[in-house]
């Protein structure tokens, strides 16, 4: 297995609250990139909102292959949407990119 950290782009459609954003961060935190090098060196946060309604989410999976990284980054993604309780019409997902590939975890 693989260590991978991918990035999901996405929109909010509507204004979210603080406090979803902040349920978002926590339904994502294992998944937090800040566990690999790269995260740790780029300083990525797994939850970043632009003024306009972007967001990227950064997210480390585990996984044999990069297509599978990124399925899995994809998934985790739209189940913690739900979780808040957003959706495909609410935050809709670009699809997931590796940012980088990280062997050792600390």
């Amino acid at each position: 297995m693989t260590t991978y950290v991918i990035t999901v782009p996405g929109t909010f459609t509507a204004d979210i609250e603080a406090d979803t954003r902040t349920r978002l961060g926590r339904a994502l935190r294992p998944a937090d990139p800040h566990g690999t090098d790269l995260g740790s060196a780029e300083d990525l946060d797994t939850v970043n909102v632009n003024e306009d309604g972007t967001f990227t989410l950064h997210l480390t999976v585990e996984a044999d292959t990069n297509k599978h990284a990124e399925q899995e980054a994809r998934r985790l993604a739209d189940e913690a949407l739900r979780t808040v309780g957003l959706d495909e019409n609410t935050a809709p997902l670009g699809p997931a990119v590796i940012t980088g590939i990280d062997s050792q975890m600390h």
